[in-house]
């Protein structure tokens, strides 16, 4: 499974680009899940332009909100069924840190649309936790979010170290593969239902280092952020998972 958070990033220019890029340089997904979210108001085009041109890309969202109604400038759950969302991020760093989201908000979102769509539950310690070894304590936390809840859908958890979005860095694909198990391990005793996760690793993920993640047992994908600006550069993620994970 390999996604693409576009995040506040986009234009009709660059999105047609984009898929010339990316059809340019994309070989057989062999069924692997092919997401992007892009901007909300770019989410019908995206769709649009996939479907015209035969592309196994399905579309999601970046957030949602807890309701609807006299909520200005928000996205509602029925807005992005609306348009055939087929997953939607939930409880981004991003939106912890700069929405001050917690662990309520997120758990209500969970809630909202874990029968409706599906939901990816970003999760991700910062650079002084993890220094201080805190890791784990953080995730488990962050994690709280899905205690007995019953997934009768799935549910895909992104492994996002705050420090290493946008930064270059990032933690030894060992270590990454050892917090996926461990994330696999927490959800599966947490749930009512010892619901099985996809775990996704999200946080300077590129071309050059993308084969590194998916060697590793329990890293079932990833989130990109900035290297799927480029329809090329996604691309050659998406081949490099085909030849590794198929």
């Amino acid at each position: 499974m390999i996604v693409a958070n576009w995040k506040c990033n986009g234009s009709k220019t660059m999105i047609d680009a984009w898929f010339k890029n990316y059809i340019k340089d994309s070989e057989e997904s062999n069924g692997v899940f092919i997401g992007i979210a892009p901007p909300t108001i770019y989410i019908e085009r995206v769709a649009n332009i996939a479907k015209k041109k035969s592309l196994q890309i399905k579309t999601g969202s970046q957030d949602i909100d807890i309701s609807s109604g006299a909520r200005t400038g928000a996205i509602s759950i029925e807005m992005i069924l609306d348009n055939n969302c087929y997953f939607s991020i939930i409880g981004h760093s991003e939106r912890r840190e700069l929405f001050s989201e917690n662990n309520i908000e997120i758990r209500q979102k969970i809630i909202k649309i874990m029968d409706k769509t599906l939901p990816i539950l970003c999760v991700g310690e910062t650079l002084e936790d993890n220094k201080k070894d805190f890791t784990k304590d953080v995730l488990r936390e962050q994690l709280e979010v899905i205690n007995n809840l019953e997934f009768n859908n799935k549910l895909v958890i992104a492994y996002e170290p705050v420090w290493a979005i946008g930064s270059g860095l990032t933690p030894d694909p060992k270590d990454i593969n050892e917090i996926h198990k461990f994330i696999k391990d927490v959800v599966q005793s947490n749930t009512n239902n010892s619901a099985n996760p996809s775990v996704l690793y999200g946080g300077s993920v590129n071309s050059a280092n993308a084969a590194s993640f998916f060697n590793e047992d329990y890293v079932d994908g990833a989130l990109v952020g900035g290297a799927a600006l480029d329809g090329s550069s996604f691309a050659e993620i998406v081949n490099l998972f085909n030849g590794i994970k198929q």
